[in-house]
């Protein structure tokens, strides 16, 4: 039946959510221009995307029973408190044109961008990742990553789409972007929770795990096995979040300024590209924890290669020391992506599908307190070690981002350690 195709019910609706959320990593594009409208720091702006993010985590875990139990309520919850985030920024950033310095614009942002976004974020990310596993029950991998690497997609997408408006819309284009972009990301949210639909042949979990609740489901397994799913979750991402947000200076300290644009976009391809072939990949495996032990390993090999050959210090004019620095971003993309599209699967190996949802949900608190570190670890390193120089006119920091590299490659090598000795491969639980 066309009604119960997979890609129409689980792979498309899927897709339309998770562009659309997935548009919160452009907020580096315009968070310059909010702060010069409303009159405040970016610095201060900035606080926004962050508790965007803080709230996606948060929310997922929260609401994981209701997107369990109804993902069509779920879903539009998502579209609704997304495009309302949405469009009550562009209403604050409006505000705050009208009345330049004012914290109640601020505040505002803070509440729509963060609290109420971040809402539709956490619940539009989980309701179509379990409807995805159930379709594709034999490449679970590659269907979660799909919708995943939609997300990580979002940015290169909307990114020019954005800026044109910017550029086209005029004086108070920020704000109209923001209120037509609402609409846009309603519509296509919308259309996602209207065919978005579990197969008829899934039937809930009744009788054997009603009353059972999710923390019953996860001591089903050593309680060191989910601790050491959600560490090293944790730490994947706040070391990528550490590498990425310093991502742009590096490459000015290696001589590529006027190629920034162009490196962004291509490691914007490769965290996409992580998201969707190591989930594929790890449908392979016997075990899907090999592809974190394979992510930390490659990001281990190549931080240590930049530090050892001071890389991003010594890589201006050093085509050698350029390629490994951009290696060494290309790789930690794709391995920050890869972490994202794997969760899901290997909660499912280890848990059942029953409580997926609400297990993923309690998972994603991981990329929550992640959000409010990796980027703020990262800043405090290069802003009190190393001292400022000018490479080709550009004021940087050198030997600040190579510290960076000191902590993450100590977190990748404890990130290994969970992975090899905490989470035990699946056979150690069958009867």
């Amino acid at each position: 039946m066309k009604s119960e195709n997979k890609w129409i019910r689980a792979a498309i609706p899927a897709l339309l959510l998770h562009c659309s959320i997935g548009t919160v990593y452009c907020w580096s594009i315009f968070s310059q221009e909010i702060a010069d409208y409303i009159g405040f720091s970016k610095g201060a702006t900035e606080w926004a995307f962050s508790f965007a993010i803080f709230f996606l985590g948060m929310s997922a875990a929260f609401l994981g029973n209701v997107v369990e139990k109804d993902i069509h309520k779920s879903s539009l919850i998502a579209a609704i408190c997304f495009a309302c985030g949405m469009a009550g920024t562009g209403f604050f950033i409006y505000y705050g044109g009208q009345h330049p310095g004012s914290i109640v614009s601020l505040i505002g942002i803070y509440i729509c961008y963060g609290f109420i976004m971040g809402i539709g974020l956490g619940t539009g990310y989980l309701s179509p990742v379990k409807t995805l596993m159930l379709w594709f029950e034999d490449r679970k991998g590659l269907a979660t990553g799909l919708a995943v690497a939609g997300f990580g997609a979002a940015k290169a997408i909307a990114s020019p789409i954005m800026q044109a408006m910017l550029d086209n819309l005029g004086e108070g284009g920020i704000y109209q972007m923001f209120l037509i972009l609402a609409v846009v990301y309603f519509i296509m949210m919308f259309a996602g929770h209207l065919l978005l639909k579990k197969p008829s042949s899934w039937h809930e979990p009744q009788k054997t795990e009603k009353g059972k609740s999710m923390l019953d489901v996860i001591k089903t397994r050593p309680i060191t096995n989910y601790i050491g799913i959600w560490l090293m979750f944790y730490i994947n991402i706040t070391c990528g979040l550490a590498l990425i947000s310093q991502e742009k200076m590096i490459v000015k300290c290696i001589g590529l300024a006027g190629a920034a644009g162009l490196i962004s976009t291509v490691s914007a391809v490769f965290n996409a590209g992580g998201r969707l072939g190591f989930s594929a990949w790890a449908d392979t495996m016997k075990d899907r924890n090999t592809i974190y032990k394979l992510i930390f390993i490659l990001s281990i090999a190549f931080t240590g290669i930049v530090m050892l050959t001071s890389g991003i210090k010594n890589g201006d004019g050093n085509v050698l020391l350029i390629i490994l620095v951009l290696g060494l971003i290309f790789v930690v993309n794709a391995g920050y992506g890869g972490g994202f599209s794997n969760v899901p699967t290997l909660l499912s190996d280890h848990y059942g599908m029953g409580n997926i949802s609400a297990i993923h949900g309690l998972t994603l608190s991981a990329w929550a307190i992640a959000g409010l570190t990796g980027n703020q670890m990262a800043n405090w390193i290069v802003e009190h070690t190393g001292e400022k120089e000018t490479i080709h006119d550009i004021v940087v920091n050198p030997t600040g981002y190579q510290n960076v590299l000191y902590v993450t490659i100590v977190l990748y090598i404890v990130a290994l350690l969970i992975s090899l000795f905490l989470v035990h491969p699946m056979k150690e639980q069958k009867k």
